[in-house]
C-alpha cells in the first residue's frame, strides 16, 4: 500500500515536469509566432494551452483523492500541499505563453513588435523558455545550486523589461500608442512567466535534511522526497 502511495506521489512530479516542458515550449513558440507574424504558429501555441490545464485538473484530482484516502502528514502533506501551488504556477505560465499567441493572432498580418525592439523580444522568450527548463531540471533533481540560478536569470528578464520601457520612454519613439500598449504587455507577460518559473523552483527546494531522490530518470515529487532511504543536505518545503 505505501509502495503504491510513493508510487502516486512520484507521479504527481512526473506530471509537474511535463507541464513545465510544455509551457517552456509554448513561450519559445509564441515568441517565433509574434516576431514572424506567424499565425499558424500561434493558434497552435493557443490551441496546446489545453493540454496544460487538462493537467492541471489531473494533477488537481490525484492529489485531493491522495488526501482523502492517505491523511498525509509532515512531509508528505507538504509535497501534496506545495505541489498543488506548483501546478497553478505553471497552468499560469502557459497561459502567459498563449497570451503572447494571441496578441500575434490580433495583429496578424502585421508584427505587434517594432523591428528596432526585435532582438530584446527575441532573448525575453528565449530567456523565459530557459528558465522553464531550468524549473524543470529542479523539480527533477532537487538542485538547490540551479534553483539559485533562477534568481540570478530573473534578474536579467527585469533588466529586459526595464529596457522596453526606456524605449517607450524615449522622445525618439515613433510607433504609436497602440503598439507601444503590445510592447508593454509583452514585456508584462515575459516578466510575470520568468517569475512563476522562479516560484516553482523556490517551492521545490530549501535547506534542510530529506532523505535521498529518486532513481535516475525519475521526477522527484514536488515538496518532498521520492524514494525513502539514505539523508541528503537539501530538502523541499
Amino acid at each position: 500500500m505505501r509502495d503504491a502511495y510513493h508510487e502516486e506521489l512520484d507521479s504527481i512530479g512526473d506530471s509537474l515536469v511535463e507541464m513545465a516542458r510544455l509551457v517552456g515550449s509554448a513561450i519559445g513558440r509564441a515568441t517565433t509566432a509574434i516576431l514572424d507574424a506567424d499565425l499558424k504558429l500561434a493558434e497552435s501555441v493557443i490551441a496546446s494551452d489545453e493540454k496544460v490545464d487538462e493537467l492541471q485538473h489531473e494533477l488537481e484530482a490525484r492529489a485531493i483523492a491522495l488526501l482523502a484516502r492517505q491523511q498525509p502528514v509532515a512531509t508528505d502533506l507538504r509535497i501534496v500541499v506545495t505541489s498543488l501551488r506548483m501546478s497553478a504556477d505553471l497552468e499560469r505560465s502557459g497561459d502567459l505563453a498563449q497570451h503572447v499567441a494571441k496578441l500575434a493572432r490580433l495583429r496578424f498580418p502585421e508584427t505587434a513588435v517594432p523591428r528596432d525592439l526585435h532582438s530584446t523580444i527575441l532573448e525575453m522568450g528565449q530567456l523565459a523558455q530557459r528558465l522553464m527548463a531550468k524549473a524543470a531540471e529542479v523539480i527533477i533533481t532537487k538542485d538547490v545550486d540551479l534553483a539559485l540560478q533562477l534568481e540570478q536569470d530573473d534578474d536579467a528578464m527585469d533588466l529586459y523589461h526595464r529596457s522596453l520601457f526606456q524605449h517607450l520612454m524615449d522622445d525618439r519613439w515613433k510607433h504609436g500608442i497602440e503598439t507601444a500598449v503590445d510592447v508593454t504587455l509583452l514585456g508584462r507577460y515575459y516578466e510575470r512567466f520568468a517569475d512563476h518559473a522562479v516560484s516553482v523552483a523556490k517551492r521545490v527546494v530549501y535547506p534542510g535534511p530529506v532523505r535521498r531522490g529518486p532513481s535516475p530518470g525519475r521526477a522527484c515529487p514536488a515538496g518532498g522526497p521520492a524514494a525513502r532511504g539514505d539523508r541528503v543536505p537539501h530538502a523541499v518545503p
